[in-house]
Parts: structure tokens; sequence; C-alpha cells
């Protein structure tokens, strides 16, 4: 389609007066009944030799003192809890908290255990897990306490303990929790976790 001197002024005055590609198809629908595809009005502005005004100024990248400034860091990610942690918070430790000690739990001041020996009652505490997780569990497994007692634990996908004996209103002694945990973590990490 050719336009007449007219129309391709009228274009030429749209475009210097900064109308994008988009603007200028409109108008010539508008204002002269011509209808035009995109395509058709982008190779109508390249004929006609004119340049688009661009919107946003290009930023010369070989010149760093004319690069715009870089982005915001975002605000740090909330620090996302291990299985671990969520077990503590199970039984109602804290991160550094030692479980609160009961009055017959208590040891005189030179009747504690060394440092590399592990809490009286709390070496037969054994911990494995299942090689197939039970369904509806992130992971599954078994526990013997130092008491005899023993039974089937998982952790759901919110890291929610569960823990099976057999043996209703069963708690185990705060040394075996202790060594669950220890027990616990270190199966974890031997596996990946």
């Amino acid at each position: 389609m050719t336009l007449t001197p007219e129309q391709k002024a009228a274009v030429a005055s749209w475009v210097a007066a900064g109308d994008s590609l988009s603007t200028v198809q409109k108008k010539l629908g508008e204002q002269f009944k011509i209808s035009l595809t995109y395509r058709d009005v982008r190779f109508l502005v390249d004929d006609l030799e004119l340049e688009l005004k661009d919107p946003a100024p290009k930023v010369d990248t070989s010149d760093v003192t004319k690069a715009p400034p870089a982005p915001r860091p975002a605000a740090p990610a909330p620090e996302k809890k291990g299985m671990l942690d969520k077990l503590k918070e199970k039984v109602g430790l804290g991160a550094g908290d030692e479980p609160p000690a009961d009055d017959e739990d208590e040891l005189p001041a030179d009747e504690f255990p060394a440092d590399d020996e592990p809490p009286a009652g709390a070496g037969g505490v054994t911990v494995e897990l299942d090689r197939v997780v039970r369904p509806g569990f992130a992971m599954s497994g078994t526990v013997a306490f130092s008491d005899g007692v023993s039974g089937k634990w998982a952790l759901d996908q919110y890291g929610r303990l569960m823990l099976d004996t057999g043996q209703p209103g069963y708690k185990p002694s705060t040394p075996d929790v202790q060594a669950f945990q220890r027990e616990l973590s270190a199966q974890l990490q031997r596996h990946g976790y």
C-alpha cells in the first residue's frame, strides 16, 4: 500500500513527536481509515527512514560510570529449620538448650559423667532408618531405648515427630531423649540429610 505525501508527513510528525509503532498504527486507522499490521507499520517507518524515539535511553555498557545502580540485595531469607531442629522443638528443646532437669535425674557435681562418656542409661539407645519410608511421612525408622522399650518413629513433612512404642503414655528418660537425638542426627547425616 502506498501512502500519499500528506499521510507520509503525518506519520513522520507522529514519529517525531515520540509516538510508538502501536500508536502510529492506531492513528492511521482512525484518521486515514488505513488498516495495517504492526509489522507493516514497522516497515513503513523504516521505508520512510524515520527513527523511533526510545522511551528508555540506552546505557553505554563499556563505561561503568554510566551504569545504572545495582539492584538492592533481597532481604535475607529466614533460616530454614533442619529435621533435627524440628525434632528438638518436638521434645521441647531449643537450639542450644539442654533438657529441663528432673529432680530425680540430677547428679551431685562430683558424680557428673565425663564429657566423653554417654549419659547413664543412654548407651543402649539405637536408632535405625527405614529403607522404605512409611506412607505419609518424610522419614521413618525404629528406636530401642535403654530401658528395653522399642518402637517406631516417623517425621512428617512439617518435622513433627511420631513415636509409637505400643505402650500408652510411655515417655523415654531425658538421657534417652538426648541419645535418641544424637543417634538420629548421626543416622540422618550418614544418609545425606
